[in-house]
């Protein structure tokens, strides 16, 4: 279980394997002492596991292993090495809920439509910016105005919605300390709905067929 909240932003050191299944070595700034094997990572979203840790400068390297139905359901299948990922360790009991409930299983890809500036670059903390997205269709329903949804493993709250595209706003420290900064039109993030709202959906659909 997750937050949200990105904690560091890794790089692609390489990929390798195929469609079936790919390792991924990551540099991060993590005390490897502190990344048992087997740990899970929330890596731009997917809940990933450690198979290989090893110190580097100012860190460790880390490897995860993604699956097909991951590389076939998350933007995993398209890293190269230099990609920059928003990182995140797993929630331990007594530990600050800043962001919401995030599982780390990716529903799907959501498209940036639009980028658009909300305040002045000309200030002392830079520019804080909304970006519109694209829900696929299955998921529109789950996104609803004012709720949590994650997107690339950053928990943000929905400003807006109309029929499958909706808004979030980005604050300058966010876009400073994850990869939000990178993102441009026509990126495709991974995208794991509210839980809440999935149960609920999925409880009303029950009744509805009782």
């Amino acid at each position: 279980m997750f937050t949200g909240l990105v904690s560091d932003v890794g790089t692609v050191l390489s990929v390798e394997g195929d469609a079936r299944l790919r390792r991924i070595a990551i540099r991060c700034g993590y005390d490897p002492a502190g990344i048992l094997l087997g740990a899970s990572i929330a890596c731009s979203g997917p809940c990933l596991t450690a198979v290989s840790v090893e110190p580097a400068e100012g860190g460790c390297v880390f490897a995860v292993d993604a699956a097909a139905e991951t590389l076939a359901r998350t933007n995993v299948g398209a890293w190269q090495a230099g990609r920059r990922v928003n990182l995140e360790r797993s929630l331990r009991i007594g530990d600050e809920l800043g962001g919401h409930l995030v599982t780390g299983h990716v529903d799907g890809l959501a498209e940036i439509v639009a980028r658009e500036p909300v305040t002045e670059r000309e200030n002392d903390w830079g520019p804080s910016e909304r970006f519109v997205l694209r829900a696929p269709r299955d998921l529109a329903a789950f996104i609803a105005e004012k709720g949590s949804v994650c997107l690339d493993g950053t928990s943000l709250t929905v400003n807006g919605v109309e029929d499958d595209l909706f808004s979030v706003l980005l604050i300058p420290h966010t876009l400073a300390v994850t990869t939000w900064g990178e993102r441009r039109t026509g990126d495709r993030l991974n995208i794991e709905v509210d839980l809440i709202a999935r149960y609920a959906a999925r409880l009303t659909d029950a009744r509805a067929g009782a």
